[in-house]
């Protein structure tokens, strides 16, 4: 006759046991949370000191385009083609180099008509764009 402890040790484990798999998940997780934000971080710079600190912008400098989801183009609240638009920044960027073009897009509004904008002021030289967006609700 066989004894029972012999009996039970040709037996078939059915059953994994997940518990060191979860673990391990959960290690994994955590070091994943804490080494990203370091390979996001950039270099610790010490600038050097010199230049000029940027001047204030005068309202007078600033002109602004305006795109709408239906690609619409706007220049200070007057309607324009895009070809006016330029001509306007163009003439306005001579008499004042100081010039800043704000650019409103609405969220919907196609790319190409933005781009479009800004590819018209880089070439006439005016390389100050500022892309403006709404500031987040509190």
């Amino acid at each position: 006759m066989r004894r029972f402890s012999q009996r039970s040790a040709l037996v078939t484990l059915s059953e994994i046991n997940i518990t060191p798999l979860l673990d391990l998940a959960f290690v994994l997780l955590i070091i994943f949370v804490i080494t990203t934000p370091l390979l996001e971080q950039g270099m610790n710079l010490k600038l050097p000191t010199g230049g000029k600190p940027d001047r204030p912008i005068d309202r007078k400098d600033v002109r602004t385009v305006e795109v709408s989801s239906q690609g619409v183009l706007m220049l200070d609240r007057r309607r324009a083609s895009l070809d006016q638009i330029e001509a306007t920044l163009a003439r306005d960027f001579q008499a004042n180099p100081n010039l800043v073009v704000y650019l409103r897009g609405d969220e919907n509004c196609r790319w190409k008509d933005v781009e479009a904008v800004m590819d018209r002021c880089q070439r006439r030289g005016i390389t100050r764009i500022s892309a403006r967006t709404e500031p987040p609700k509190r």
